[in-house]
């Protein structure tokens, strides 16, 4: 087989430090363009980029030769300096230390765009706690409260 294909679709998430709302509606749209970017620049497509206060949620595509380890750390690293340079009111901003990322095959890509899209609507009845652990028990991750939070 003379060429190496892979279509390997993700749910990433992850959130502020200390789950801090500092993406208000105003910085939103720029944030998704600028995540969009830096997911493109390791080719990486983006399909749908969400979010609320105090985090982010990527529908995305794993490049071929790229680590799902090695994506969330430039995607985060590269938004937090973007962030900085918004203004002195987010000269404090950080992304928590971990993140969540899950597969999700072909057929649940349109549910989970929709999903990342109504991220706003979504939070005014459940907390970024309460999704996070759903999200976890509905791909089986066993989780340990006491490390699941920074």
């Amino acid at each position: 087989m003379p060429q190496s294909l892979a279509n390997v679709l993700l749910h990433v998430v992850f959130s502020t430090k200390r789950r801090e709302p500092w993406i208000d509606e105003a910085i939103e749209s720029q944030l998704h363009a600028y995540l969009a970017t830096a997911c493109h620049s390791m080719e990486c497509p983006p399909h749908k980029i969400g979010s609320a206060d105090d985090h982010v949620h990527l529908a995305v595509s794993l490049g071929r030769t790229t680590t799902i380890a090695a994506l969330v750390q430039h995607v985060k690293q590269d938004s937090s300096r973007w962030f900085k340079t918004k203004g002195p009111a987010y000269a404090e901003f950080a992304w928590q230390n971990g993140y969540g990322a899950f597969s999700i095959g072909q057929s649940q890509l349109d549910d989970l765009r929709r999903y990342i899209a109504g991220q706003r609507e979504h939070h005014r009845r459940e907390s970024f706690q309460e999704e996070y652990r759903r999200i976890l028990q509905r791909y089986g991750v066993v989780l340990d409260e006491h490390y699941l939070w920074d």
